[in-house]
């Protein structure tokens, strides 16, 4: 079965161009949105998605109405695979039910993968330049230095036991034990 996805961003668009050219197609049936391509959160796609069977193509007018970000048309295109079904863009004539087709998604997706190594690799690249500059990434400590130490003396000299330090400082004991953990107070 052909099934169409229509989708158009904001309320005063119209899909009818879309849902013309997905009728000439073949499509039987056809779902219709009205929300961005760079929401996940679309539930006639959703539906759509539960529908498709062994067999079915998910037909769209042009790729971008499907979305609008790489890395959520390959995850649609590996939940539509998981299903046994195929895709079709009519605009960009990309159609998984081909060697062809299938080839240009995978090229696709080589190019997604190798943007996420590069984006990755600039990341961790950055921080280290910043490791360098003295600056330290994460949450900033929940204690000062001088209330690190009174805790570990107050734990060491048996004034508190680690839990009524916790309650204190008002941390959680997890806190607590690894500072002392940290300055190997038994």
């Amino acid at each position: 079965m052909l099934i169409g996805y229509a989708r158009v961003s904001t309320q005063d668009q119209d899909a009818a161009a879309q849902i013309a050219a997905l009728k000439s197609s073949g499509c039987e049936l056809i779902f219709q949105e009205k929300a961005s391509g760079g929401r996940w959160d679309r539930p006639e796609l959703h539906r759509l998605l539960g529908q498709l069977r062994k067999g079915d193509v998910l037909v769209v007018w042009k790729l971008d109405r499907l979305s609008r970000s790489l890395k959520d048309v390959l995850t649609l295109m590996e939940k539509i695979a998981q299903t046994g079904a195929d895709f079709r863009s009519l605009t960009e004539a990309i159609d998984t039910t081909s060697p062809g087709g299938r080839m240009m998604m995978q090229i696709i997706g080589t190019f997604a993968e190798f943007e996420r190594a590069m984006l990755s690799e600039r990341t961790l690249s950055g921080l280290d330049a910043a490791r360098k500059q003295g600056r330290v990434g994460g949450r900033r400590p929940k204690l000062k230095m001088h209330q690190q130490q009174e805790i570990v003396h107050l734990v060491s000299s048996g004034q508190k036991t680690a839990a009524d330090a916790a309650r204190l400082f008002n941390v959680h004991p997890a806190t607590v034990s690894r500072l002392l953990k940290r300055s190997k107070v038994p």
